[in-house]
């Protein structure tokens, strides 16, 4: 039988399938509790079960992907994988394929009291005041975000806007700076 592109589908699903299952079946699975966990994929500062199917329904392209834990925007099987080892009590491994980069920016921020915001875009500089580079590939959903593209020793501003449905863009939020330590 030819291997199509469906029949490879169903296989990584099957699989996918056997993993959860095994997650949702294993007694004495138990959820990381690290609020700062990038494999907290809904931001309820518990990496469980809940973080593992949203990420299927993202892996499949039923959700938007929000997810940076492999990049921003990543979400694929090696990202499924992190997030089930990390609910199943392990380390929350981030970074892309053999990232030996261990810095990164963790950004919050206070939600938007305008109507209608459907999420946020975050801009990075390596100057105060600017000129800034948008880093996320899609608005972020919640009211954080990691910057996992940063450089041990620099410096780097950030500003964020919020979006709303019409897909206009607030101005530029007060800067926050964050320098990375060296290595």
């Amino acid at each position: 039988m030819m291997n199509t592109p469906t029949a490879s589908i169903r296989a990584a699903l099957g699989a996918l399938c056997q993993l959860l299952v095994l997650f949702v079946c294993t007694p004495g699975a138990r959820a990381q509790t690290s609020a700062a966990s990038q494999c907290d994929v809904n931001h309820d500062a518990s990496v469980n079960v809940s973080d593992v199917q949203l990420l299927v329904n993202m892996t499949l392209q039923m959700a938007p992907c929000t997810a940076n834990i492999a990049g921003d925007g990543v979400c694929n099987v090696v990202v499924l994988q992190r997030v089930i080892n990390a609910a199943l009590g392990q380390t929350c491994i981030t970074g892309g394929a053999g990232s030996v980069n261990p810095h990164s920016a963790t950004l919050s921020w206070t939600a938007s009291t305008s109507s209608g915001v459907t999420g946020y875009n975050v801009y990075r500089s390596a100057v105060s005041g600017g000129p800034y580079t948008k880093v996320n590939a899609t608005l972020v959903a919640g009211t954080s975000f990691v910057d996992t593209n940063v450089q041990a020793g620099q410096a780097y501003y950030y500003v964020a806007t919020a979006v709303n449905s019409a897909a206009a863009e607030s101005p530029y939020s007060n800067e926050a700076k964050a320098v990375v330590p060296s290595p």
